[in-house]
Order: structure tokens, then sequence, then C-alpha cells
């Protein structure tokens, strides 16, 4: 972030998938990649990275829109949570994560991943910058108050990838298990900066303000989905990953601030 295995997880993982699950649209279906109404009906369980969780929710009511008899159901969590339930068994359909290293880590359990979008990494604030944050080089001051995502998280390593790059040493004050716990403890005053994705920025608004990284000093994020092997429905999941690289996703996802894959 070893005991004898256990099967144990597998049933803790499915058991606590169901509650964060969210859903699009009205079928009614509380299950997670359960059947659907018979023919093409499914309802498709989407692990996704927490920071896609405003655009996707959006994606998804489109998506049912155009598909008949099709429930889309998100789990949003870190790429790291949602690696260690498709490794551990959870019961879903198709796999969206922040970065490749994590799809790529569970090779084994997809078919073949396409990049649906691109992001970067900006410094947030409080609306009024009380320790007056204007470029990466303040994140080393030791009085202030940072918070960053942690280092298996992938928005950690690219915060970390960042950083080094410039040759900063800083001390977060917490590092956080995905990118929006990160912007939460800012939009609260809990920190007084910290490193989020550029769409998470622009979801939280004027709850926050934005200091750009300068496009030599960023990075980029790449967003990989790929359906998952042991999906119940695997002509249906493997039609929502293409739907993503489609112009009509595409636009939704920039139109959230995405860059173009």
């Amino acid at each position: 972030m070893s005991p004898a295995p256990s099967t144990a997880p597998r049933f803790l993982v499915a058991a606590l998938l169901l509650p964060l699950a969210v859903a699009c649209g009205g079928s009614g279906d509380t299950g997670g990649s359960g059947d659907g109404d018979g023919g093409d009906s499914a309802t498709l369980t989407v692990l996704a990275a927490t920071s896609l969780t405003d655009v996707f929710t959006r994606a998804g009511e489109v998506y049912e829109d155009a598909h008949p008899g099709v429930t889309v159901r998100f789990s949003f969590a870190g790429s790291q949570e949602l690696a260690a339930q498709v490794t551990q068994g959870a019961p879903a359909d198709v796999l969206v994560t922040a970065d490749a290293r994590t799809m790529a880590d569970v090779a084994g359990e997809t078919g073949e991943p396409a990049v649906i979008a691109r992001n970067e990494l900006v410094i947030v604030t409080p609306p009024d910058n009380p320790a007056d944050v204007a470029d990466l080089a303040d994140l080393a001051d030791p009085a202030l108050r940072l918070v960053l995502a942690a280092p298996e998280v992938p928005a950690g390593r690219y915060g970390q990838q960042i950083l080094d790059a410039q040759g900063l040493d800083v001390t977060p004050d917490s590092q956080e298990p995905n990118v929006r716990a990160v912007l939460g403890k800012v939009q609260l005053g809990e920190a007084d900066a910290g490193l989020v994705y550029v769409t998470d920025a622009t979801a939280a608004g004027d709850a926050v303000r934005a200091v750009p990284i300068p496009a030599g000093q960023n990075v980029t994020a790449e967003y990989p989905a790929a359906a998952l092997n042991g999906s119940d429905h695997a002509d249906q999941a493997q039609e929502f990953v293409d739907w993503l690289t489609t112009p009509e996703a595409e636009a939704l996802l920039t139109d959230a601030g995405f860059r173009a894959p």
C-alpha cells in the first residue's frame, strides 16, 4: 500500500462494492453484475478511477439512453483499490484506471485496454490562497500544510514525479487514498495546498483556487479502459469500452476538462 490465503477478502470486497456503486437510470436492479431482463439486457458494473466520478455519472446516463435494457453502475475509488478488487474477484464488467501502470498490473484479468482520455495535474488552494502559493517551489515550504495522494495512487505517483523532476523535497501533512480526498481537504480548509487533476479543480469550481503547473513541468495522465475477463456480460462490457472511444464519449470527457486521447 501476508497472511495465508483466504477466501474471505473475495466476499468482503463483493459486499463492500454494492454500497459504493452509483446507478444510472431507473431499472431498479440493485445487483452489481447481474442479469437484466433477457436478450441484450444487462447491468454492467464499471470500476472507475475517482477522478472520473462526475463525467462518468453523466456518461452512464447518455449511454443508457442509447442502449435500452442496459443499466450502468459505477464504483469509484482509487485505481489501486480497483485493481485490488479485480484481483480478489469482485464481480464487475469494466475497469477504467487513471494510469497505464495500474491497468498493466491486472493484465491477466482484462481484455485489450484502450486509452479514452488524458489529464494533467494542478495545484489547488483554498479560494483565498492563505499561504500565497504561486508555483511548485512553494510546496517545499515546511510551514505549508500540504496534502498529496498516497504514492500507490496514480495521482500520488504523478505528483511525486513532478516534484522529483524539480528537485523539490516536500513533506506532506497527509497522504490520501484518492485524489478527491486531497481535493476535499483543501476545500475544507484543512490544507493550504494539494496536487489534483485539472478536472477535479474544474469540478470544484469556486470552492478552490487553481494554480497552473507549466507544461514543461507537468506530466500527462492516461486513462485506459478494458473489459474484464470475468464479466458475465462480455459482449456488452466490450461495447461499453468501445463506446468510450467514440466522438460522443470524447465530447463528454473534453467538456469536463479531460484531454482527448
